[in-house]
Protein backbone atom coordinates (compact mmCIF):
# COMPACT_ATOMS: atom_id res chain seq x y z
CA UNK A 1 0.00 0.00 0.00
CA UNK A 2 1.14 3.53 -0.56
CA UNK A 3 -0.04 6.93 0.57
CA UNK A 4 -1.55 9.21 -2.05
CA UNK A 5 -0.77 12.88 -1.54
CA UNK A 6 -1.48 16.02 -3.51
CA UNK A 7 -0.29 15.93 -7.12
CA UNK A 8 0.00 12.10 -7.50
CA UNK A 9 -1.94 9.68 -9.74
CA UNK A 10 -3.53 12.21 -12.04
CA UNK A 11 -6.08 14.94 -11.60
CA UNK A 12 -8.90 12.84 -10.14
CA UNK A 13 -6.87 11.05 -7.46
CA UNK A 14 -4.97 14.21 -6.70
CA UNK A 15 -8.21 16.06 -6.09
CA UNK A 16 -9.43 13.36 -3.68
CA UNK A 17 -6.11 13.08 -1.90
CA UNK A 18 -5.58 16.84 -1.82
CA UNK A 19 -8.90 17.52 -0.08
CA UNK A 20 -8.12 14.83 2.51
CA UNK A 21 -4.60 16.13 3.05
CA UNK A 22 -5.99 19.59 3.68
CA UNK A 23 -7.91 18.14 6.62
CA UNK A 24 -4.78 16.52 8.04
CA UNK A 25 -5.69 13.04 6.86
CA UNK A 26 -4.46 10.42 4.41
CA UNK A 27 -5.95 8.59 1.45
CA UNK A 28 -4.48 5.21 0.53
CA UNK A 29 -4.52 3.42 -2.80
CA UNK A 30 -4.25 -0.34 -2.30
CA UNK A 31 -4.87 -3.50 -4.28
CA UNK A 32 -4.15 -7.08 -5.26
CA UNK A 33 -3.19 -8.57 -8.62
CA UNK A 34 -3.89 -12.32 -8.71
CA UNK A 35 -4.03 -14.71 -11.65
CA UNK A 36 -3.85 -18.49 -12.05
CA UNK A 37 -4.02 -21.40 -14.48
CA UNK A 38 -6.80 -23.90 -13.81
CA UNK A 39 -7.53 -27.52 -14.70
CA UNK A 40 -11.15 -28.64 -14.16
CA UNK A 41 -12.74 -32.07 -14.54
CA UNK A 42 -16.45 -31.18 -14.72
CA UNK A 43 -18.32 -34.48 -14.70
CA UNK A 44 -15.75 -36.06 -17.05
CA UNK A 45 -15.40 -32.96 -19.26
CA UNK A 46 -11.83 -31.65 -19.01
CA UNK A 47 -10.84 -28.01 -19.51
CA UNK A 48 -7.88 -25.68 -19.00
CA UNK A 49 -8.19 -21.93 -18.48
CA UNK A 50 -6.58 -18.81 -17.11
CA UNK A 51 -8.59 -17.02 -14.42
CA UNK A 52 -8.29 -14.33 -11.76
CA UNK A 53 -8.40 -14.24 -7.97
CA UNK A 54 -7.58 -17.81 -6.95
CA UNK A 55 -6.00 -16.96 -3.60
CA UNK A 56 -7.18 -13.36 -3.13
CA UNK A 57 -9.60 -11.52 -5.36
CA UNK A 58 -7.91 -9.09 -7.75
CA UNK A 59 -8.94 -5.64 -6.57
CA UNK A 60 -8.01 -2.03 -6.04
CA UNK A 61 -9.49 0.57 -3.78
CA UNK A 62 -9.22 3.93 -2.09
CA UNK A 63 -9.68 4.37 1.64
CA UNK A 64 -9.10 7.22 4.02
CA UNK A 65 -10.07 8.93 7.25
CA UNK A 66 -10.27 12.38 8.80
CA UNK A 67 -9.65 13.14 12.46
CA UNK A 68 -12.66 15.13 13.67
CA UNK A 69 -11.33 15.55 17.21
CA UNK A 70 -12.43 14.07 20.50
CA UNK A 71 -11.57 10.54 19.35
CA UNK A 72 -14.04 10.74 16.44
CA UNK A 73 -13.03 9.94 12.84
CA UNK A 74 -14.77 10.08 9.48
CA UNK A 75 -13.86 7.10 7.27
CA UNK A 76 -14.57 5.78 3.79
CA UNK A 77 -13.63 2.84 1.57
CA UNK A 78 -14.44 2.25 -2.11
CA UNK A 79 -13.16 -1.02 -3.58
CA UNK A 80 -13.68 -2.74 -6.92
CA UNK A 81 -12.93 -6.25 -8.12
CA UNK A 82 -11.57 -7.05 -11.56
CA UNK A 83 -10.46 -10.00 -13.66
CA UNK A 84 -6.69 -9.90 -13.97
CA UNK A 85 -6.71 -12.14 -17.06
CA UNK A 86 -9.10 -9.90 -19.07
CA UNK A 87 -9.11 -6.49 -17.37
CA UNK A 88 -12.91 -6.60 -17.01
CA UNK A 89 -14.92 -6.02 -13.85
CA UNK A 90 -15.46 -9.03 -11.58
CA UNK A 91 -18.87 -10.66 -10.92
CA UNK A 92 -21.10 -7.67 -11.75
CA UNK A 93 -20.03 -5.54 -14.70
CA UNK A 94 -22.69 -2.93 -13.87
CA UNK A 95 -21.16 -2.14 -10.45
CA UNK A 96 -17.96 -0.11 -10.38
CA UNK A 97 -17.35 -0.70 -6.66
CA UNK A 98 -18.72 -4.23 -6.38
CA UNK A 99 -16.69 -5.17 -3.29
CA UNK A 100 -17.17 -2.17 -0.99
CA UNK A 101 -18.48 1.40 -1.09
CA UNK A 102 -19.19 2.96 2.30
CA UNK A 103 -18.70 6.03 4.47
CA UNK A 104 -19.06 6.35 8.23
CA UNK A 105 -17.89 7.49 11.65
CA UNK A 106 -15.77 5.63 14.20
CA UNK A 107 -14.85 6.20 17.83
CA UNK A 108 -12.40 4.18 19.90
CA UNK A 109 -14.82 4.03 22.84
CA UNK A 110 -18.21 3.70 21.16
CA UNK A 111 -17.46 1.77 17.97
CA UNK A 112 -18.33 2.65 14.38
CA UNK A 113 -21.40 3.33 12.26
CA UNK A 114 -21.15 3.10 8.46
CA UNK A 115 -23.44 3.30 5.44
CA UNK A 116 -23.31 1.83 1.93
CA UNK A 117 -22.26 -1.50 0.40
CA UNK A 118 -20.38 -3.43 3.09
CA UNK A 119 -19.21 -6.80 4.33
CA UNK A 120 -21.91 -8.43 6.46
CA UNK A 121 -21.44 -9.45 10.12
CA UNK A 122 -21.99 -13.10 9.14
CA UNK A 123 -19.08 -12.90 6.66
CA UNK A 124 -16.81 -11.47 9.37
CA UNK A 125 -17.74 -14.40 11.63
CA UNK A 126 -17.01 -17.13 9.06
CA UNK A 127 -13.86 -15.60 7.53
CA UNK A 128 -11.41 -16.67 10.31
CA UNK A 129 -12.79 -20.25 10.25
CA UNK A 130 -12.26 -21.00 6.54
CA UNK A 131 -8.70 -22.05 5.61
CA UNK A 132 -9.28 -20.59 2.12
CA UNK A 133 -10.53 -17.24 3.48
CA UNK A 134 -13.96 -17.41 1.80
CA UNK A 135 -12.30 -16.81 -1.57
CA UNK A 136 -14.96 -16.24 -4.24
CA UNK A 137 -13.28 -18.51 -6.80
CA UNK A 138 -11.51 -21.47 -5.14
CA UNK A 139 -12.85 -21.77 -1.58
CA UNK A 140 -14.96 -24.96 -1.22
CA UNK A 141 -17.05 -23.13 1.38
CA UNK A 142 -17.89 -20.43 -1.18
CA UNK A 143 -18.68 -23.16 -3.72
CA UNK A 144 -21.27 -24.61 -1.33
CA UNK A 145 -22.79 -21.20 -0.52
CA UNK A 146 -23.05 -20.04 -4.15
CA UNK A 147 -24.15 -23.38 -5.64
CA UNK A 148 -26.95 -23.18 -8.21
CA UNK A 149 -29.16 -26.18 -7.33
CA UNK A 150 -32.70 -26.67 -8.61
CA UNK A 151 -33.93 -27.76 -5.16
CA UNK A 152 -32.62 -24.60 -3.45
CA UNK A 153 -33.24 -21.89 -6.06
CA UNK A 154 -35.83 -20.18 -3.82
CA UNK A 155 -33.74 -20.51 -0.64
CA UNK A 156 -31.69 -17.34 -0.39
CA UNK A 157 -27.94 -17.57 0.19
CA UNK A 158 -25.89 -15.21 2.33
CA UNK A 159 -23.79 -13.32 -0.20
CA UNK A 160 -21.27 -11.82 2.26
CA UNK A 161 -21.86 -8.21 1.17
CA UNK A 162 -24.99 -6.05 1.25
CA UNK A 163 -25.94 -2.85 -0.53
CA UNK A 164 -28.10 -0.12 1.04
CA UNK A 165 -26.86 -1.19 4.47
CA UNK A 166 -26.27 0.37 7.88
CA UNK A 167 -23.59 -1.36 9.97
CA UNK A 168 -22.65 -0.93 13.62
CA UNK A 169 -19.42 -2.44 14.97
CA UNK A 170 -18.61 -2.31 18.67
CA UNK A 171 -15.08 -1.72 19.92
CA UNK A 172 -13.08 -4.74 21.05
CA UNK A 173 -14.20 -5.44 24.64
CA UNK A 174 -11.62 -7.81 26.17
CA UNK A 175 -11.77 -10.04 23.12
CA UNK A 176 -15.51 -9.69 22.46
CA UNK A 177 -16.95 -7.76 19.53
CA UNK A 178 -20.56 -7.18 18.44
CA UNK A 179 -21.96 -6.42 14.98
CA UNK A 180 -25.39 -5.35 13.76
CA UNK A 181 -26.51 -4.62 10.20
CA UNK A 182 -29.79 -3.69 8.57
CA UNK A 183 -29.95 -3.60 4.78
CA UNK A 184 -32.80 -2.25 2.68
CA UNK A 185 -34.13 -3.95 -0.45
CA UNK A 186 -31.85 -3.93 -3.50
CA UNK A 187 -32.03 -4.95 -7.16
CA UNK A 188 -29.29 -6.43 -9.36
CA UNK A 189 -29.14 -7.49 -13.01
CA UNK A 190 -26.21 -9.94 -12.73
CA UNK A 191 -25.70 -12.87 -12.56
CA UNK A 192 -29.51 -12.93 -13.00
CA UNK A 193 -32.08 -10.13 -12.54
CA UNK A 194 -33.15 -10.28 -8.89
CA UNK A 195 -34.66 -8.17 -6.13
CA UNK A 196 -33.93 -9.02 -2.51
CA UNK A 197 -35.95 -7.87 0.48
CA UNK A 198 -34.76 -6.12 3.61
CA UNK A 199 -32.25 -8.00 5.75
CA UNK A 200 -31.24 -8.15 9.43
CA UNK A 201 -27.75 -9.51 10.14
CA UNK A 202 -26.33 -9.67 13.69
CA UNK A 203 -23.24 -11.38 15.08
CA UNK A 204 -20.80 -11.62 17.98
CA UNK A 205 -17.34 -13.11 18.29
CA UNK A 206 -14.59 -13.73 20.80
CA UNK A 207 -10.86 -14.06 20.19
CA UNK A 208 -8.18 -14.65 22.81
CA UNK A 209 -5.68 -17.15 24.22
CA UNK A 210 -5.45 -18.90 20.83
CA UNK A 211 -9.23 -19.50 20.76
CA UNK A 212 -11.80 -18.08 18.36
CA UNK A 213 -15.60 -18.41 18.41
CA UNK A 214 -18.34 -16.61 16.51
CA UNK A 215 -22.13 -16.74 16.13
CA UNK A 216 -24.35 -15.02 13.57
CA UNK A 217 -28.04 -14.81 12.72
CA UNK A 218 -29.41 -13.55 9.40
CA UNK A 219 -33.05 -12.93 8.46
CA UNK A 220 -33.62 -12.16 4.78
CA UNK A 221 -37.06 -10.97 3.66
CA UNK A 222 -38.65 -12.30 0.50
CA UNK A 223 -37.75 -11.20 -3.03
CA UNK A 224 -37.77 -12.63 -6.54
CA UNK A 225 -35.44 -13.54 -9.40
CA UNK A 226 -35.90 -14.00 -13.13
CA UNK A 227 -34.42 -17.12 -14.73
CA UNK A 228 -34.40 -17.53 -18.51
CA UNK A 229 -35.55 -21.16 -18.32
CA UNK A 230 -38.70 -20.35 -16.31
CA UNK A 231 -41.97 -18.88 -17.62
CA UNK A 232 -42.35 -16.39 -14.74
CA UNK A 233 -40.25 -14.78 -11.99
CA UNK A 234 -39.38 -17.20 -9.18
CA UNK A 235 -39.97 -16.27 -5.55
CA UNK A 236 -36.96 -15.85 -3.27
CA UNK A 237 -38.49 -16.93 0.02
CA UNK A 238 -37.78 -15.37 3.37
CA UNK A 239 -34.74 -17.24 4.70
CA UNK A 240 -33.08 -17.50 8.11
CA UNK A 241 -29.40 -18.36 8.52
CA UNK A 242 -27.87 -19.73 11.74
CA UNK A 243 -24.07 -19.67 11.66
CA UNK A 244 -21.37 -20.82 14.08
CA UNK A 245 -17.57 -20.72 13.72
CA UNK A 246 -14.65 -21.98 15.82
CA UNK A 247 -10.86 -21.84 15.70
CA UNK A 248 -8.03 -22.98 17.97
CA UNK A 249 -4.31 -22.37 17.57
CA UNK A 250 -1.96 -25.20 18.59
CA UNK A 251 1.61 -24.21 17.80
CA UNK A 252 1.89 -23.77 14.03
CA UNK A 253 -1.56 -25.33 13.42
CA UNK A 254 -4.81 -23.36 13.43
CA UNK A 255 -7.77 -25.79 13.63
CA UNK A 256 -10.94 -24.36 12.05
CA UNK A 257 -14.63 -25.27 11.86
CA UNK A 258 -17.87 -23.64 10.73
CA UNK A 259 -21.47 -24.73 10.36
CA UNK A 260 -24.46 -22.95 8.86
CA UNK A 261 -28.10 -23.92 8.61
CA UNK A 262 -30.21 -22.04 6.05
CA UNK A 263 -33.96 -22.37 6.61
CA UNK A 264 -36.45 -20.99 4.10
CA UNK A 265 -40.12 -20.27 4.69
CA UNK A 266 -42.68 -22.54 3.04
CA UNK A 267 -43.74 -21.41 -0.44
CA UNK A 268 -47.34 -20.37 -1.03
CA UNK A 269 -49.51 -23.29 -2.21
CA UNK A 270 -49.72 -23.38 -5.99
CA UNK A 271 -46.83 -20.92 -6.44
CA UNK A 272 -44.08 -21.60 -8.96
CA UNK A 273 -41.66 -22.34 -6.10
CA UNK A 274 -44.08 -24.89 -4.62
CA UNK A 275 -44.74 -26.57 -7.99
CA UNK A 276 -41.03 -26.84 -8.84
CA UNK A 277 -39.87 -27.80 -5.33
CA UNK A 278 -37.20 -25.09 -5.20
CA UNK A 279 -37.52 -24.18 -1.49
CA UNK A 280 -35.55 -26.78 0.46
CA UNK A 281 -33.48 -25.83 3.49
CA UNK A 282 -29.80 -26.78 3.57
CA UNK A 283 -26.76 -27.00 5.80
CA UNK A 284 -23.05 -26.45 5.13
CA UNK A 285 -20.27 -27.81 7.35
CA UNK A 286 -16.52 -27.26 7.01
CA UNK A 287 -13.64 -28.68 9.04
CA UNK A 288 -10.08 -27.68 8.25
CA UNK A 289 -6.69 -26.39 9.31
CA UNK A 290 -4.17 -23.72 8.35
CA UNK A 291 -0.54 -24.68 9.00
CA UNK A 292 2.27 -22.10 9.14
CA UNK A 293 4.92 -24.60 8.01
CA UNK A 294 7.68 -21.98 7.76
CA UNK A 295 7.81 -18.20 7.87
CA UNK A 296 7.20 -18.22 4.10
CA UNK A 297 5.01 -21.30 3.66
CA UNK A 298 1.35 -21.93 4.52
CA UNK A 299 -0.54 -25.20 4.01
CA UNK A 300 -4.36 -25.30 3.98
CA UNK A 301 -6.75 -28.23 4.11
CA UNK A 302 -10.55 -28.31 4.31
CA UNK A 303 -13.27 -30.95 4.20
CA UNK A 304 -16.82 -29.77 3.45
CA UNK A 305 -20.33 -31.12 3.04
CA UNK A 306 -23.42 -29.43 1.65
CA UNK A 307 -26.62 -31.23 2.58
CA UNK A 308 -30.05 -30.30 1.15
CA UNK A 309 -32.84 -31.25 3.54
CA UNK A 310 -35.83 -33.27 2.36
CA UNK A 311 -33.97 -34.72 -0.65
CA UNK A 312 -31.04 -37.04 -1.26
CA UNK A 313 -28.84 -34.16 -2.49
CA UNK A 314 -25.49 -33.82 -0.76
CA UNK A 315 -21.99 -32.88 -1.82
CA UNK A 316 -18.94 -33.89 0.22
CA UNK A 317 -15.63 -32.37 -0.81
CA UNK A 318 -12.00 -31.91 0.14
CA UNK A 319 -9.37 -29.35 -0.87
CA UNK A 320 -5.71 -28.78 -0.08
CA UNK A 321 -3.63 -25.72 -0.80
CA UNK A 322 -0.19 -24.26 -0.31
CA UNK A 323 1.22 -20.75 -0.51
CA UNK A 324 4.88 -19.70 -0.70
CA UNK A 325 5.88 -16.07 -0.19
CA UNK A 326 8.96 -14.89 -2.04
CA UNK A 327 8.66 -11.39 -0.55
CA UNK A 328 6.34 -9.41 1.70
CA UNK A 329 4.06 -8.64 -1.25
CA UNK A 330 4.47 -11.50 -3.74
CA UNK A 331 3.59 -15.18 -3.39
CA UNK A 332 2.83 -18.30 -5.40
CA UNK A 333 0.05 -20.75 -4.58
CA UNK A 334 -1.54 -24.05 -5.55
CA UNK A 335 -4.94 -25.65 -4.95
CA UNK A 336 -6.24 -29.18 -5.52
CA UNK A 337 -9.83 -30.15 -4.76
CA UNK A 338 -12.44 -32.87 -5.22
CA UNK A 339 -16.25 -32.81 -4.88
CA UNK A 340 -18.80 -35.60 -5.39
CA UNK A 341 -22.39 -34.58 -6.11
CA UNK A 342 -25.02 -37.07 -5.01
CA UNK A 343 -28.68 -37.14 -5.98
CA UNK A 344 -29.55 -34.16 -8.15
CA UNK A 345 -26.88 -31.87 -6.61
CA UNK A 346 -24.95 -29.63 -9.03
CA UNK A 347 -22.21 -28.05 -6.90
CA UNK A 348 -18.89 -26.90 -8.31
CA UNK A 349 -16.40 -24.10 -7.77
CA UNK A 350 -17.74 -20.65 -8.70
CA UNK A 351 -17.51 -19.98 -12.42
CA UNK A 352 -18.13 -23.62 -13.43
CA UNK A 353 -21.63 -24.65 -14.53
CA UNK A 354 -22.51 -28.29 -13.84
CA UNK A 355 -24.63 -29.64 -16.70
CA UNK A 356 -25.11 -33.18 -15.32
CA UNK A 357 -26.31 -33.78 -11.76
CA UNK A 358 -24.62 -36.32 -9.51
CA UNK A 359 -21.15 -35.99 -11.07
CA UNK A 360 -17.71 -35.43 -9.60
CA UNK A 361 -15.70 -32.22 -9.83
CA UNK A 362 -11.88 -32.10 -9.75
CA UNK A 363 -9.89 -28.86 -9.58
CA UNK A 364 -6.16 -28.09 -9.83
CA UNK A 365 -4.78 -24.54 -9.70
CA UNK A 366 -1.36 -22.85 -9.90
CA UNK A 367 -1.20 -19.07 -9.46
CA UNK A 368 0.57 -15.91 -8.35
CA UNK A 369 -0.50 -13.04 -6.07
CA UNK A 370 1.02 -9.55 -5.78
CA UNK A 371 -0.20 -6.97 -3.26
CA UNK A 372 0.37 -3.24 -3.59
Amino acid sequence: MRLISQGICGATLALVAGSAAAAGSGVTLYGVADTFVQYLDNGGQHSYSERSGGATGSLFGLKGDEDLGGGLKAQFDVETGFNMNTGGLFADTTALFYRQAWVGLSHATYGSLSFGRQYEPSFRIVYPSDPFRVNEVTSPFSADVLAVDRNTLSTQYDSGRSSNSILYQSPNMRGFQLYGMYAFSSTVSQPVPATTGNMLNVAMRYSGYGFYAGLAYVNQHAGQETLAALPAPLSLLGTEHFIGALGYQIGIVNLQFNYSYNRSKDPAPGSLAARLGTAHSLSIAELGATIQATSADIIQIAATERNVRGTHDNTPGIEIGAEHAISKRTSFYMRAGYMKNNGSATVSWPGATVSTAGTKQVLAVLGMTHRF
